[in-house]
């Protein structure tokens, strides 16, 4: 099915809600990237996400509510710290993981007994969640929304890149324009005894910290202001592969020490190579280079256009992409572990 006409915002949401309600899949804005949605109650509805993205079938999905009053509908407990974190972050970044409700269905939680739980901040996605909450009331209401692009693949963040990526898949693209944020949202697990952030994001484990009163684990074993290594009993959740978040030319990561200097080696070697610099000074001779992007040096503007950048230098068909690696610092966390990620192997 191809993308319809857009109407006007107030059709556009009643032909939303309309087409949720019967199965199909709608595309939302959110303020960290766009999401291809689904009636999470509907476990055709979902099967049909996994369909159009190519996602393995026991890779969860993150479920979206209207507000943080309809937790309790799809989480079977959620403990004071998760709830306080909830009151503090939500609508925004966050998602928790949560022993999921009976009723809800295996193929939203990857066959897991947790589920992935957030409202996010995007004015449009809350006007949709409201709506389409109102519509199936008294039931649940949630839209399931992973990001909307092929899986692995560098996340869209703007309704452009869901049209090039995954157009033809979906019924409606709901445009918010450029995602405020434009990375995933941290994930933190609150389904075994102790908090651990499953995936870091742009709410950090000392804002965590500020509200529970203690940090949290950092999944992978690393270490921060007290925080102990976590162990590999967590559950599954979205973006946690080796290789992820990839563009289809291969991505290198080099020490900003050492980037000017690979980047003639490169040169010297006939690669045709687009370069992704946050500190670095462009070379000399930049015309032996596909491109040369210069990102701010400051981690929430750099985040809200690394996905971008990327895709407009996947477009050019160099050899190589080679990233100026961010800092070691914790503010740059979930920046680097979206690269690492994308210069993993697939």
């Amino acid at each position: 099915m191809t993308e319809r006409e857009t109407p006007p915002r107030s059709g556009q949401l009643h032909q939303a809600v309309a087409l949720l309600l019967a199965g199909e899949l709608v595309a939302l804005p959110t303020e960290t990237v766009y999401g291809l949605g689904a009636d999470a109650a509907n476990p055709e509805a979902v099967a049909r996400i996994y369909t159009a993205k190519g996602r393995p079938a026991d890779h969860p999905l993150i479920v979206h509510l209207a507000a943080a009053s309809h937790l309790a509908q799809w989480a079977a407990e959620a403990p004071p710290a998760a709830r306080a974190l909830a009151a503090a972050f939500w609508p925004g970044p966050l998602t928790l993981i949560l022993k999921k409700q009976d009723w809800v269905p295996l193929a939203v939680t990857g066959g897991q007994d947790t589920i992935g739980l957030r409202v996010p901040a995007h004015p449009l996605a809350l006007e949709l969640l409201a709506a389409f909450a109102a519509a199936r009331a008294p039931a649940p209401a949630g839209i399931a929304a992973p990001s909307a692009n092929r899986f692995g693949r560098i996340s869209p963040t703007t309704a452009a890149h869901v049209r090039e990526e995954l157009g033809e898949a979906i019924s409606l693209i709901l445009d918010g324009g450029p995602c405020e944020i434009g990375i995933e949202s941290t994930i933190v697990d609150f389904s075994r005894a102790a908090p651990e952030i499953l995936r870091p994001g742009a709410i950090t484990a000392s804002d965590i910290a500020r509200v529970t009163g203690a940090p949290p684990r950092l999944h992978g074993g690393r270490r921060e202001s007290g925080m102990t290594g976590a162990d590999d009993a967590a559950p599954r959740v979205p973006g946690a592969l080796a290789a992820h978040y990839a563009p289809r030319t291969p991505l290198r990561l080099a020490d900003s020490a050492a980037f000017s200097a690979e980047l003639a080696r490169l040169a010297r070697a006939g690669q045709r190579v687009a370069a992704l610099a946050h500190s670095a000074a462009a070379p000399r001779d930049a015309g032996s280079l596909s491109a040369w992007r210069a990102l701010p040096a400051e981690p929430a503007a750099y985040a809200r256009q690394i996905y971008a950048s990327l895709r407009a230098l996947d477009a050019l068909g160099a050899d190589l992409i080679l990233v100026e690696a961010p800092p070691e610092l914790p503010a740059w966390r979930a920046i680097a572990d979206r690269l690492r990620r994308a210069a993993a192997p697939s």
